[in-house]
């Protein structure tokens, strides 16, 4: 199911098409693109439409328009996560048969009297059919540590921070944690570059890659670009997106919001040239090691 693991680089940029991109969300995938190609690598793009009722009609297609009016031209098809879902019922499948993955009835008030965490198998009186979540049984061996490539050495005991977590929604939606790592694995990604909003969910990924035998990508998490209240910017906070019509200056915000100081002769230069630029110079060790960095103003 899974091609074997990858030799070189391949990294990939993977929004949710629940609005267009705004400023933080061109920032990572200006950041995704520079580390993929200063390293000579591949650069993907998959969209996470898994959530229908949180995503945007047309969202999806403004997105990669937005993607290419700033120059950012990905390799090979785009991957669409709705069309995925006979391979998450494969692996669905195969954890159950392995009779590590469980059906939980738990309500929210249910989970919220225990602290948030689910630490055991559920315990069923009488029917226990209807609706209801498949949760991965984690060990109690679930100390999972990894190098990030910007914020430094990472360490989480999942079993006691997040407990056994879920794959397959209530609502019979694929959980994000399941479908990340399955196309991950298909994609042969090697390098992961994403905002420090996921950091807490990387241990989670890690841990159900070691359960598949997958390869283990390297991850590296940038700060997340929030608002002057320090509220990151996402649709749901009404953040701006950013206009196709000016991609030299997004992109040249981005580069100096990724600690990169273009020249002044590159300020009214083309997408591409300024892109080369930051392929050329590009520095990880530059970004800061900050989960949090307040966004320009336009």
């Amino acid at each position: 199911m899974v091609p074997s693991p990858a030799t070189s680089y391949t990294g990939r940029f993977a929004p949710s098409p629940t609005g267009p991109l705004h400023f933080g969300s061109l920032a990572t995938a200006v950041a995704s693109y520079l580390d993929a190609r200063h390293h000579e690598g591949r650069w993907l793009v998959r969209m996470e439409d898994i959530d229908p009722p949180r995503e945007m009609s047309g969202a999806a297609d403004r997105i990669l328009q937005q993607l290419e009016a700033h120059g950012l031209y990905w390799d090979d098809a785009v991957l669409y996560q709705s069309q995925r879902s006979e391979a998450y019922q494969e692996v669905l499948q195969q954890l159950l048969e392995q009779e590590i993955v469980y059906p939980c009835h738990c309500s929210r008030q249910q989970l919220k009297e225990r602290g948030g965490l689910h630490l055991h198998r559920c315990s069923h009186h009488g029917d226990t059919g209807g609706p209801h979540a498949l949760r991965l049984g984690v060990t109690e061996q679930s100390e999972i540590g990894f190098e990030d490539i910007f914020q430094g050495k990472q360490q989480q005991h999942i079993k006691q921070t997040v407990g056994d977590f879920v794959l397959l929604r209530k609502d019979g939606l694929f959980a994000y944690q399941l479908a990340v790592v399955v196309d991950d694995a298909f994609q042969q990604i090697s390098h992961i570059i994403r905002g420090s909003d996921l950091l807490n969910s990387t241990a989670r990924q890690i841990y159900l890659q070691q359960v598949l035998g997958f390869s283990q990508p390297l991850y590296g998490h940038l700060p997340v670009a929030v608002d002057l209240q320090g509220h990151k910017l996402s649709k749901q906070n009404l953040a701006k997106a950013v206009d196709e019509h000016s991609p030299t200056l997004n992109l040249w915000t981005a580069l100096q919001w990724l600690k990169l100081t273009p020249p002044e002769e590159l300020r009214h230069a083309t997408p591409e040239q300024l892109l080369a630029w930051g392929v050329n110079h590009w520095q990880r060790e530059a970004i800061p090691h900050l989960m949090l960095q307040p966004a320009p103003i336009f």
